[in-house]
């Protein structure tokens, strides 16, 4: 059986200090995979390093919305750039966050944009956050599928049906972390129950949402495999068929790292 992490952060305080045996927990259930996500310009090459030293570790380069107004030069052409490094395989985690609004609204659409047409221009594919600004998303990825050449993952998806059925629509697939098994993600649980199974993905987005029942720690990779069997006995499929699938799902996606 296959399982692979489409969303980590494995350089972040909490996994980082003990990076090695993180790994070596997830490898250890089965986890045949991670992707090791960025969100500053600043931890690119350390994200990067990661990703050099693992042959089942990939990188990806980005900015998170909440970073929006630390990056205000950063353009197209940084992205493109660092993406030409063979371990990195997509764009991101970029996108829209107006829950928190940690960055001016503005100020995240143009990064946003930016990562868009480095999407395009590279030939890989976006790591999408969005959160409460789910009619500026589908805006800005409708232009993008207008202009062409672009499609990715909405991750750690919380969002509407009509959200997640758009993204699909345009050629995007859906990423499903722990928070599926809460039980007040009912909700997301419908959406979840419902994806196409060749659209879809699981995460952990650790260190963070640590699914049940491992609720209260810090979230490590190994635990996509507590949230695979969740969304398996949700959906009626059997862990063997999710996890192949969206394995398979992961590298239709992310081709670089199949290569």
């Amino acid at each position: 059986m296959r399982l692979i992490d489409s969303h980590c952060h494995l350089n972040y305080e909490g996994l980082v200090e003990r990076q090695d045996d993180v790994i070596a927990a997830a490898r250890a259930r089965g986890v045949s995979g991670m992707l090791n996500i960025s969100t500053r310009q600043s931890e690119w090459e350390a994200i990067i390093g990661t990703a050099e030293r693992h042959d089942d570790i990939w990188a990806t380069v980005g900015v998170h919305p909440h970073e929006a107004d630390n990056h205000p030069d950063l353009g197209a052409a940084a992205l493109v750039k660092a993406a030409q490094h063979p371990k990195v395989v997509a764009i991101g985690e970029c996108g829209l966050d107006y829950y928190y609004d940690k960055s001016d609204r503005a100020a995240q659409r143009e990064r946003f944009q930016a990562h868009i047409d480095a999407a395009r221009e590279s030939g890989l594919p976006l790591v999408i956050h969005t959160r409460e600004a789910e009619d500026d998303t589908a805006e800005m990825l409708e232009a993008a599928a207008e202009a062409g050449g672009v499609t990715g993952v909405l991750h750690c998806f919380t969002g509407s049906r009509a959200l997640a059925e758009k993204g699909i629509e345009l050629g995007y697939y859906v990423s499903i972390s722990g928070i599926v098994t809460f039980k007040n993600a009912k909700d997301l649980q419908e959406t979840a129950a419902a994806l196409p199974l060749e659209r879809l993905l699981v995460e952990t987005d650790s260190p963070f949402l640590a699914p049940v029942p491992h609720r209260g720690k810090t979230c490590e990779p190994a635990y996509v495999a507590d949230t695979a069997a969740f969304l398996a006995e949700l959906r009626g499929e059997t862990l063997e068929t999710l996890s192949e699938a969206t394995s398979d799902n992961f590298f239709k996606l992310f081709g670089k790292a199949a290569a």
